[in-house]
């Protein structure tokens, strides 16, 4: 009996832990929206450079809160590309309320994701920018799951970001935690994480590990990860995402990114 106390005991802890983030979410009222989709906000949120006054090329890599009760536990992650010289960019990202899942086309790179604003999580631009595009392009086209989609574990819109990112040479950008879904590796059981350095175990997305120099350590659970980032001075939890001092991720330099 006690062992079996113990057991519970160590069961209820655990799912308090992995529960504690996504609920005070739905407590703190910090993610009140619209009352319907149809009335959200996809404005623009001023992050990006105006194509029109921007002649270099820029990639960008944005997350927002996913909408209604799924944002207490993860954002929706998307790319955004402009070729040098563009009056426009394109904003690569999956949804799933398609057939075909996968969205590539012209569009705002920094609206809001139906009322939720958007983060900021990589900034690239000039030369560098304008290398990655092409690859960026090929690796959209080639998703493996262009008809498929599952909220959880995945394959869903941050498995499509985390899979981009993987297979573009020079696009090394961390992911937050709480992107679930980027951990879903489909038939494969270990990968190179999405900041560069570094690899990742999973169990189809519901249990795995990850270490990376941009990532740091990830354990996950039923897709929510938690863990620490000594390089970004920060600590991972479920549903809140990564709480750092520093950002590891690639942003312009204000010196050389200047047209």
């Amino acid at each position: 009996m006690r062992r079996l106390l113990k057991s519970l005991a160590w069961i209820t802890g655990s799912l308090a832990l992995l529960l504690f983030g996504p609920l005070l979410m739905a407590t703190s009222g910090n993610l009140a929206g619209a009352e319907s989709w149809q009335d959200a906000s996809r404005e623009s949120a001023g992050i990006a450079p105006l194509a029109s006054e921007t002649p270099e090329a820029v990639v960008q890599v944005y997350g927002a809160r996913a909408w209604s009760w799924r944002g207490y536990f993860a954002v929706h992650t998307w790319i955004a590309t402009k070729e040098a010289n563009a009056d426009h960019y394109r904003v690569h990202e999956v949804t799933g309320w398609r057939r075909n899942v996968v969205n590539s086309r012209p569009g705002e790179p920094d609206r809001h994701w139906y009322g939720a604003a958007p983060e900021l999580y990589a900034d690239i631009r000039g030369k560098s920018a304008a290398e990655l595009i092409p690859r960026i392009e090929q690796a959209v086209a080639a998703y493996p799951y262009p008809t498929e989609y599952n909220a959880w574990p995945g394959p869903n819109s941050n498995t499509f970001t985390a899979w981009v990112i993987r297979q573009t040479p020079g696009l090394d950008v961390a992911l937050p935690n709480h992107a679930i879904g980027k951990d879903y590796l489909g038939d494969e059981i270990a990968a190179r994480v999405p900041g560069g350095t570094g690899y990742q175990v999973s169990l189809g997305g519901y249990l795995g590990v990850l270490a990376g120099a941009r990532e740091g350590l990830e354990v996950n659970v039923l897709g929510l990860s938690f863990g620490i980032n000594p390089m970004a001075l920060g600590i991972k939890l479920p549903g809140i995402g990564e709480l750092a001092l520093l950002n590891t991720n690639p942003m312009p330099d204000t010196e050389t990114a200047a047209p």
